[in-house]
């Protein structure tokens, strides 16, 4: 895939394309690799979103803001945006990984979007990086519910159904995939009184749930 599609997708071009490469290269596949761009972007991810909840949730309290901030970075998050961008269609990987789904696998999704966020910081600084992230995360922004203050979808997802009065929804195991130390596993979220059937995947079946619990919210009719 040619990269302007990515950077298009960003919002964002990079003046040194050499960043970039490395930004999207597994260190399955060879170096220079992306491991340390990850590092900086977690870093660079952290601040941006930690600055965001700050300016515009002014009634939240520190612990509420943290706990906000934790769910936004966490790894789902950050695989959930990567696969809206087709992230996994740029990846360069080694033969073992690309054999096992690794362009598939929440862990190289999520990294690899921290390495571009910090490949952009690199490329152009902070507040460059900072508009990067606010226009990737603003559909996870604009579904924030301050009252919720940060709980997990499976939390959320019970007390909306406590609230109406329904029984607890049902997870079961659909399907794992790769290999033992590098499984995902794929889980599914059923809520029969509302007709709601979603799935999740991911490196650990709460990780999937969680993920699953969160697709049955947004189905939830107000």
């Amino acid at each position: 895939m040619k990269p302007q599609r990515l950077e298009a997708a960003l919002g964002y071009g990079f003046g040194r394309p050499e960043l970039l490469r490395q930004a999207l290269t597994h260190r399955s596949f060879g170096s220079p690799h992306n491991e340390r761009l990850e590092f900086l972007g977690d870093a660079v991810l952290n601040c941006a979103v930690a600055g965001y909840l700050h300016q515009h949730f002014a009634e939240l309290k520190e612990g509420e803001l943290s706990r906000l901030r934790a769910s936004l970075v966490r790894q789902e998050t950050l695989a959930e945006i990567a696969r809206n961008l087709q992230l996994g269609d740029f990846l360069q990987l080694g033969e073992g990984e690309l054999k096992s789904g690794g362009s598939r696998r929440p862990s190289i999704l999520a990294d690899a979007l921290e390495a571009i966020i910090g490949a952009i910081y690199v490329d152009a600084g902070f507040d460059a990086a900072r508009s990067v992230i606010e226009l990737l995360y603003q559909p996870a922004m604009n579904r924030i519910d301050p009252t919720d203050a940060g709980k997990d979808p499976k939390t959320a997802l019970q007390e909306i159904l406590q609230g109406r009065h329904l029984p607890l929804p049902r997870y079961g195991l659909l399907a794992t995939h790769g290999e033992a130390h590098v499984q995902e596993f794929e889980v599914e979220c059923v809520i029969p009184d509302l007709g709601i059937r979603s799935t999740g995947t991911g490196s650990s079946r709460r990780i999937a749930e969680q993920q699953a619990a969160q697709r049955a919210i947004a189905e939830i009719k107000p």
